[in-house]
This record gives structure tokens, sequence and C-alpha cells, in this order.
């Protein structure tokens, strides 16, 4: 990498103006689901709203003149939101907070000793919990990433915990640059006591500057460890160390002044500029994006969900299955029949663990990837391809460890 010299000051906007944009942006909620708090016979509970979509800002700051200069690496930290931007009721308040109400600006400003690791710019994408993106503002974030990396060294994205392995795995597989993109949150919002927040967002700069990430796609990087976006899943809904990848195991931690990458996907591998992610959005537009859903299978389930998905329209379901990938009875007569009308299927497991073979007509297998991540690359490929093999190859290179 380049540069180490002290960080270059950003404007910094008036407590009022802030506050603006906050509300603008923020739509109230908990890490678990926007809601708002009512008094119901002496006792509290929550009702469920639904917020105006918030605005998402896709206007790259431009490196500073003073930064160009500094040998430090440029780091752009692009904020949605997420419990990492969470408004605690009280220093002591886990669980009740306001996610995504903090803005990144003021939170990379208050990180201590950042001028030591890299020259870092803030982009305020939206401020929302990870599970209201659609996948319309993911194409344009994604897009987004892509054209900051234009002009900085690498990007940090902050998200929700929520869906992060879906967010993580779609930048993945579509962000064409080989500079470092390295995914962060937090279990704990930003204002408790003991709070992972601050934490992550400093070691996931640090990863970023570092450039030890070069050409790995998409990292996650919570709890001191880097995962590889193909595979990691959230595990728990509460702990700080929740994010695992089954099987493959984490890549690399940070340990203070210690940045240590044990494996490494193929892609990073090949010469640079060879292994870009066959996704390229620039070549599709927003409205492309293919219908994908997934179905889960238990004792004695029905066909109904298959078959509502597909008078839906959708051009491919994913089938979270028992064991190895298996479907009741129920399930695979409506499957033949969904696949007679030209739906793809891709069959993954429910157990969390382990890998799906084999396939058929209309069946690609999902090898170990979990539901949700299968759904993010059937849906990608069937946006670039109506082709049942051209798909199926792309789940056989894509879709399958790179270690």
């Amino acid at each position: 990498m380049k540069k180490p010299s002290h960080l270059r000051p950003w404007a910094v906007w008036s407590t009022a103006a802030l506050t603006a944009l906050t509300l603008s942006l923020s739509p109230m909620g908990t890490s678990a689901a926007q809601a708002a708090t009512v008094e119901v016979n002496g006792t509290t509970a929550t009702v469920q709203s639904t917020p105006a979509t918030p605005a998402r800002n896709t206007t790259i700051p431009a490196v500073p003149e003073s930064s160009k200069q500094s040998p430090l690496p440029n780091v752009l930290v692009i904020g949605t939101g997420g419990t990492i931007a969470g408004q605690s009721e009280d220093a002591t308040s886990f669980q009740n907070y306001k996610a995504g109400t903090l803005l990144i600006a003021d939170m990379v400003k208050d990180l201590p000793d950042k001028q030591k690791i890299a020259d870092v710019n803030t982009l305020q994408f939206g401020n929302s919990g990870s599970g209201s993106y659609t996948m319309a503002d993911l194409y344009d974030l994604s897009q987004t990433v892509d054209k900051a990396l234009a002009q900085y060294d690498s990007v940090v994205v902050t998200t929700g915990t929520d869906t992060m392995e879906e967010i993580a795995y779609f930048l993945d597989m579509t962000v064409q640059s080989d500079k470092p993109v390295v995914i962060t949150g937090s279990m704990r919002p930003w204002t408790v006591i003991g709070s992972d927040a601050q934490a992550n967002l400093y070691n996931a700069i640090k990863l970023a500057g570092s450039g030890r990430t070069q050409s790995f796609g998409t990292v996650l990087m919570l709890n001191d460890t880097i995962q590889l976006a193909r595979g990691v899943t959230k595990s728990n809904d509460y702990r700080t160390d929740t994010f695992e990848t089954p099987m493959l195991g984490a890549v690399g931690y940070i340990d203070e002044e210690n940045i240590r990458i044990y494996r490494a996907p193929a892609r990073a591998m090949k010469p640079e500029g060879t292994a870009k992610p066959a996704f390229d959005l620039s070549k599709i537009n927003k409205a492309d994006l293919a219908k994908v859903e997934i179905v889960i299978s238990y004792q004695e389930a029905g066909g109904g969900a298959i078959e509502g998905f597909v008078k839906n329209g959708v051009k491919g379901i994913v089938t979270s299955g028992t064991g190895a990938g298996g479907i009741s009875r129920a399930m695979g007569q409506a499957r033949t029949k969904a696949i007679e009308e030209g739906v793809i299927f891709v069959t993954t497991t429910r157990t969390g663990s382990g890998s799906v073979y084999g396939g058929g007509n209309g069946i690609i297998a999902g090898d170990n990837l979990s539901p949700q991540q299968a759904r993010i690359l059937l849906m990608l490929g069937l946006s670039f391809s109506d082709d049942f093999e051209k798909i199926k190859t792309w789940f056989e290179t894509y879709g399958t460890p790179e270690v």
C-alpha cells in the first residue's frame, strides 16, 4: 500500500443538520424489526409499523487533496445503518435501542487513533436495519462500492447483522474491483457499555487499509475474526461471536497490530483482473433482477408454498431440505410441476452444515451454500441468463468452496 501520516479532517456538520438528516434517513426500530412501543393494560408492548423507504445516497465523496498526498491508505466507509449505528435507551440497554440512528460520519469521527491506520472518508448510503434493504438497493450499493474503488484504496461497508451474510455475498458476487471490500457491523448498539461496535469498525478500517484481502472479494470483519463472504452465516441472535463459516472456518484474525491470514479463496491466487465475478451489474438494470424464493421442508410439508410462488411469477426456487437436501412428497410433486413450467430449483440443506450433491432435470445442487446465499447466486444467475446449463456451471464454480 502507499501512505503513514495523519488523518486529514473533513467537514463536520452542525448538530442540527445531523439531527435533521438522522430523522430523514432513520426509521425507528430495533435490531429485530421496525416497531413502536405502546402501553397496553399497564405493560409495555410493541406494534409493527411500516416506515417510509429511507433515502439512498450514492454520491461518492472526492478523496481530499491532502489525503492524496499522505502515505496512509484512503478508505471510504459506507454506512447503511443497523445495530452498529444504534442509539440505546440508556448505557445498559443492550436490546432496547433504535437501530440505524447514528450517522457514520459521527461514528468514524469518534474512533480514537484512526489517523494511525488510514485517511478515512464517509458516505451515508442509508440508515436502516439490514432487512429493510431491497435487492434493488443492494444493486445500488454494489455499484456505489465499485465506483468508490475507482478513487479509494479500499471500502468498508457497515450494515445490520440480520441479513449481513446475504448483503456480503451479493457484493462478493457483483463488485468488479480487486481492491479490498470489508463489511462489518455489531451485535450491540454503539452507545452501550461493552459494545463491540467501535472495535469492529476500527478493525474493519485497519483490515481494509492493510490491503491484506486484495482480490479476496468481500470479507466480513467482526469480533476480531476475518471471514470470507461465501459460506459465512449468523449462528446466534445475541452473541458477539455469532458469525461462523461452517466446515471451512475463518480465514484470519486481527490481534491489535497483527493481521493474520491463514487461507485464501482461489480468486486471490489468480493474476489481478482475471478473477472478476461474472455478474457485472453495469450490464443489467435493476428491473432485470430475477425473482427467487426459498421454501423449507419439514415433516409432511405441503406443496402450497411452491405452487404459490410459481403463480406469483418466480423464475427460481431454493429448497431448504432435510438431511442432504430431501423434501417431502408433496413438495416433490409441486417441484416437478414447477420445473415443467420453466422454474429452476437449487437444493440445499436446512441443517446449517454439510454438502448437497447431484441435481437433475431442472434441479441444481447447492453444495454447502446456505439457502439464503444459494438464493443470491440463483437470482444473479437468472438475471444474466435463462440457460439452465450456464447457471449450473456458475454454481459449480462460484457456488463451490474456494479453498
